[in-house]
């Protein structure tokens, strides 16, 4: 049976952002457009400075644009959204359940809620018999588990992700993917997940957002034709999945190049 979509949808116009200092100013991003669909899981990819981060944390409420609109669910800005960063941000001296509690404390969430609900956050990413373990008694796959089941746990409209998986082993990082995968396709959360990987973005999302280099625009958006649920293996040995790829390569080879030359100017 098909997951009922219970994500936010995103609206993108004409988006901007421009760092100004002593030194002079740096556009960012510049006249980005983009619609996301509810329970869309959509990748962005870019060379190294393109502004991929830069988009997502605006979109988080961690950084604002210099202008352009924002529209989510046709309601305004800003949406109930969590943010999971390459780095897991556990608080060292919490446990596993502590660390997945602690965004419904600060927002009020009645105790046997919470409760509820962290249990049921743990069980979805496997960790029930690690609650009480703290991040340093825990391998990097489990740690990013564990923020993955603190992002989830909020309930958010948005699950947005920065190269969350770049840091883990090439082992751990399959595994992730697959589990995170099968977590959307259960919860239908609208997902934007930042990668410099054209693999990772082909095999997890619907869509995948090319970005120039800076200042960052939407170069080319590709449908990703492989239908759900995927079979993440089988799906990156196939001749199409390769196909695609090296066309997505294609179009952002000269990005890369182009932002490879900028440095060494």
């Amino acid at each position: 049976m098909p997951v009922q979509r219970r994500g936010a949808a995103v609206e993108i116009s004409e988006l901007r952002r421009e760092y100004v200092s002593g030194q002079g100013s740096v556009v960012a991003i510049e006249r980005v457009d983009l619609k996301v669909a509810p329970g869309e899981f959509l990748c962005i990819v870019g060379p190294s400075g393109c502004g991929k981060s830069t988009l997502l944390r605006i979109l988080a409420g961690l950084d604002k644009q210099t202008s352009g609109t924002i529209k989510v669910d046709a309601a305004g800005w800003p949406v109930e959204n969590a943010m999971v960063f390459q780095d897991s941000g556990l608080f060292p001296w919490m446990s596993v359940e502590t660390n997945v509690r602690f965004g419904l404390d600060t927002r009020g969430v009645p105790g046997d809620e919470a409760s509820r609900r962290v249990e049921a956050a743990l069980k979805l990413v496997g960790l029930t018999k690690f609650r009480k373990h703290y991040p340093h008694q825990l391998s990097g796959g489990m740690r990013q588990r564990s923020a993955i089941a603190r992002a989830f746990v909020t309930d958010p409209g948005m699950l947005l992700m920065d190269e969350p998986f770049a840091a883990l082993d090439a082992q751990n990082r399959v595994i992730l993917q697959a589990e995170l995968v099968r977590l959307w396709e259960q919860t239908g959360k609208t997902v934007i997940y930042v990668t410099h990987s054209i693999e990772e973005a082909l095999l997890m999302g619907d869509r995948t957002v090319i970005m120039t280099a800076q200042p960052g625009r939407i170069k080319q958006i590709i449908d990703v034709p492989f239908p759900h649920p995927r079979d993440l293996l089988q799906l990156s040995a196939s001749a199409e999945f390769g196909k695609l790829k090296l066309d997505i390569w294609r179009v952002l080879e000269e990005e890369v190049n182009r932002a490879r030359a900028e440095l060494e100017q």
